[in-house]
């Protein structure tokens, strides 16, 4: 096992891998910029070494700066959270050859998956049902035409790189694909630093649900179930929940065996995630892999009784697992809501400044994963993720009632989060019969009133 790991990563995400390595006895360090040198994880770590200064180019994208941290505080191991680099080849190519251990998956695993193209192709061979579009990246408008013609309108045009929306835009004819491959290949570029594109059938009110996988490097796989996340707004994720609600047992041991089918095709270690794409006579499709940990990981977490993060570590170190398939019985219903700072009443716009008060629930069946506390201050440079509450119950209905109760005993001040909206979301009957799409947000919003108290939590 690894003496010593660097958590590349902030907020959350750093404090709860921290938390797996102080269980499996193993010394973390924290790598920080300077916006966060007053953090929880920092405050937490055994050790802390600052990367650079706010901006993430210069700190958390910093490959240079992070590797540097690693060698110089002795660490054999790093952990990269998710975003930032945690799907990034050169990162995990260049730890290999400086002798310390990328918990996640191979360089070319990172490489071949990062690429969704090539995802698309490689997934395609593998028997594994995909959306009917490019094979290819598509770098002009004739061509995004030939290929529109080909599949029929609507289209999504999606960054061959990258994710969470950016580089995504629907074309509903012609002249809108025309108008809108440019202005996608130019968002992929400032914000993955790579301009392709794919074409690829628009699927309209799918089901978004995804496979988590977990695989150690002697050749076993595991499935741990699905999860739900089309509950979404503009690409990113809101609510996740597992089982996936309203699925038919078919279509649940499909996915299962699709997901497994593609991580034996990459020969993937580390946990993973395979998404799909779910229409309503319950057709499935493959949209991409995610080979790092998940926001949404906790729900599986619930369900299962396996902890993702300290496997992670684990399969890195060379450990098998040991549990097999029949040994994952996947027994109650976990939802997950992001809590974040954002403005709902004022179309979720970013809101920083002061933690000035905090009160989180507790209770049977209730998990906080956050990094905030009373004084903390809320940077403007990251993600406006403050907290994960997760809650976990016998049933959906019971998991729902929970989630309401636990909202109802979140408090946080000095900033605009959230929660308000999420309290609304769980009076929705559309929502509390598991009725969910890609595009339930939207119409939810459309139809609900969110007062401005909504955001003065």
């Amino acid at each position: 096992m690894f003496r010593k790991i660097l958590i590349a990563n902030r907020g959350e995400i750093a404090l709860r891998v921290l938390r797996a390595c102080r269980e499996l006895g193993i010394r973390s360090v924290l790598a920080y910029s300077e916006a966060d040198r007053d953090s929880l994880p920092v405050r937490l770590s055994d050790e802390a070494v600052c990367i650079g200064p706010a901006p993430a180019m210069r700190s958390y994208n910093n490959i240079p700066a992070i590797i540097s941290a690693a060698i110089v505080t002795g660490c054999d191991a790093l952990h990269p959270g998710y975003g930032f680099l945690a799907e990034n080849p050169s990162l995990a190519e260049i730890c290999h050859e400086c002798g310390i251990a990328f918990i996640g998956p191979r360089p070319d695993v990172l490489a071949q998956m990062g690429n969704k193209a090539i995802a698309r192709a490689t997934m395609k061979k593998a028997g594994i049902p995909i959306m009917p579009g490019a094979e290819e990246a598509v770098h002009d408008a004739p061509a995004a035409r030939d290929i529109a013609k080909a599949i029929g309108y609507p289209v999504l045009i999606k960054a061959v790189a990258g994710g969470g929306g950016r580089g995504m835009r629907i074309a509903r004819d012609e002249r809108e694909l025309v108008r809108l491959l440019t202005v996608a290949q130019g968002e992929a570029q400032a914000a993955f630093g790579n301009g392709a594109v794919y074409v690829e059938r628009f699927l309209d009110q799918p089901r978004h649900v995804e496979v988590q996988v977990l695989a150690d490097e002697h050749g076993h796989v595991l499935s741990l179930g699905e999860r739900d996340c089309s509950l979404q707004r503009r690409y990113q994720k809101l609510v996740e929940e597992s089982p996936a609600p309203s699925l038919s047992g078919k279509t649940r041991e499909n996915l299962a065996r699709a997901a497994l089918r593609g991580a034996r095709a990459i020969n993937y270690t580390s946990a993973g995630t395979f998404e799909f794409l779910v229409d309503r006579d319950d057709h499935f499709y493959f949209t991409e892999a995610n080979t790092r940990i998940q926001v949404e990981h906790p729900v599986t977490e619930m369900v299962t009784g396996v902890d993702l993060v300290q496997w992670q570590i684990r399969i890195a170190g060379g450990e098998p697992l040991n549990i097999s398939q029949k040994d994952v019985q996947p027994h109650g219903h976990a939802i997950e809501v992001r809590i974040t700072a954002e403005n709902p009443a004022a179309d979720f716009s970013p809101s920083c400044g002061e933690i000035t008060g905090l009160l989180l629930p507790g209770g049977p069946g209730v998990r906080v994963d956050t990094h905030i506390y009373p004084g903390y201050v809320v940077p403007p440079h990251y993600d406006s993720l403050l907290a994960k509450l997760i809650v976990w119950a016998p049933s959906r209905a019971e998991a729902a009632a929970r989630l309401r109760r636990a909202l109802a005993e979140t408090m946080v001040s000095g900033v605009s989060t959230t929660v308000g909206f999420y309290q609304q979301l769980l009076e929705d009957e559309d929502f509390l019969r598991g009725h969910l799409t890609t595009g339930f947000v939207g119409e939810f919003l459309q139809r609900t009133a969110l007062p401005a108290v909504v955001a003065a939590t």
